[in-house]
């Protein structure tokens, strides 16, 4: 009788800690841009920390990412994509890295507190969440056509029955 793999694999760290970085650097963004229209420092001061947590887990994402990269890419039809993916995880974590750090420069630094840093921090974020997006969706194509670190149960599932 097949054996059900477990659960907690190198390959499934991946997912576990993909989506914080996802919802918090989209909801960063959200914030900083209402910041800009509606110019409360709840939006502002809320947008940073999204900003700067979501930053951190994309690069933790971008690590088990690479840890996942080694036990999967051996059963891909199309490691193109992967490597793609991989490509646009580092981009992303880059463009939330510079605007973090130019976040923290224009809040610690009294002579960089002008709109024009603050407009430069949210392009750079909007662009983010745009490769964020384009991301997303090849580690669905990845997921979804390709079945990437995905067990695949056998035809009777009889690895299910205790």
């Amino acid at each position: 009788m097949p054996q059900l793999p477990d659960l907690l694999r190198t390959e499934t760290w991946h997912p576990l800690i993909v989506h914080f970085p996802i919802v918090l650097l989209l909801v960063s963004t959200a914030f900083k841009l209402l910041f800009i229209i509606d110019k409360r420092e709840t939006w502002d001061l809320g947008g940073s920390l999204l900003l700067y947590a979501g930053t951190m887990a994309a690069w933790l994402a971008v690590y088990t990412g690479s840890l996942a990269d080694a036990v999967v890419v051996r059963d891909l039809c199309d490691p193109v994509v992967l490597e793609t993916h991989e490509n646009m995880a580092y981009l992303l974590s880059t463009l939330f890295t510079v605007a973090s750090v130019l976040d923290i420069l224009w809040r610690f630094i009294p002579k960089l507190k002008i709109v024009a840093i603050q407009v430069i921090i949210v392009m750079v974020m909007v662009s983010g969440s745009a490769v964020l997006s384009y991301t997303g969706h090849l580690g669905a194509s990845l997921v979804y056509q390709q079945a990437a670190g995905v067990y695949i149960p056998s035809d009777t599932c009889e690895e299910f029955v205790k």
